[in-house]
């Protein structure tokens, strides 16, 4: 049973979704294109009680009226004002793409209450040779209609056949962005360096790749970000593609169940 707190940030509030008791909390964060809703299926595999916090980012979903700017450093100061505002304890990030990011941008500042870190399917720190300008622009029409959704999605998003309620909320959720809030990743944050804030992050930190992740490949993760956090731990999951949460989720849940056992430990 989830609640919904009201936090307020610069330019507004944030709705965010607050569920479960037994910590340290989940605190998830989406993909660019995604929403608190990306996370469904992976809480329907959690353990019961397990304490969640899920929230549509800044310029998406029912976060949409929120202002810019739309850019990372803003995104990871949101995610930290609902985690000084909604979590008393420890808590995890939990991360997906673009929002694996602005997690490694708040771990690196060190909150207090942070225990670790799953990054999945992330945007690594240090952009990748293949982020071209002519790749970014490209990217940026990527969500310009339902037909250019349903491609991205079927074609470059996902390995395996998504349910059909699955595949309607990612369309549903990649169309539900402000013309700002939609360019900014694509044309900016994908190709910011975050470098020398990684090296700050401390805690524990999994991240977990897809096979047949086209996005963010297991060996672009390798080579952009190991070297960068060089204790983390790379898990693969096997057949799937880049929208883990999604096609993935048992496989997902399973994976923050084997961390937070670590964490007890």
């Amino acid at each position: 049973m989830e609640t919904t707190r009201t936090v307020p940030v610069a330019g507004g509030a944030l709705d965010v979704r607050v569920g479960g008791r037994t910590g340290p909390a989940l605190v998830f964060v989406h993909y660019w294109g995604g929403s608190a809703d990306t996370w469904n299926d992976v809480i329907g595999h959690l353990s019961p009680g397990q304490a969640t916090v899920r929230f549509d980012q800044r310029g998406w979903g029912t976060s949409r009226v929120l202002p810019g700017p739309y850019h990372l450093d803003q995104l990871a100061d949101d995610l930290a004002r609902v985690v000084e505002a909604c979590v008393p304890g420890p808590f995890v990030l939990v991360g997906h793409s673009m929002g694996g990011k602005v997690s490694q941008l708040v771990a690196a500042r060190r909150p207090a209450g942070l225990t670790g870190v799953v990054l999945v399917a992330p945007a690594p720190p240090e952009p990748p040779v293949t982020v071209t300008e002519e790749y970014r622009q490209g990217l940026s029409h990527a969500y310009d209609s339902p037909g250019a959704v349903r491609h991205a999605l079927d074609h470059v998003l996902t390995a395996t056949p998504l349910r059909e309620t699955a595949r309607t909320t990612a369309v549903r959720d990649s169309l539900a962005a402000g013309p700002e809030a939609r360019r900014e990743w694509p044309l900016r944050g994908i190709a910011h360096d975050i470098t020398r804030a990684v090296r700050r992050i401390a805690v524990p930190v999994t991240v977990l790749t897809a096979e047949n992740d086209v996005v963010e490949p297991p060996r672009v993760l390798r080579e952009y970000l190991l070297p960068h956090i060089p204790h983390a731990t790379l898990v693969t999951v096997p057949a799937a593609g880049h929208l883990l949460p999604v096609e993935a989720p048992g496989a997902v849940a399973s994976a923050l169940g084997d961390f937070l056992q670590i964490l007890r430990h």
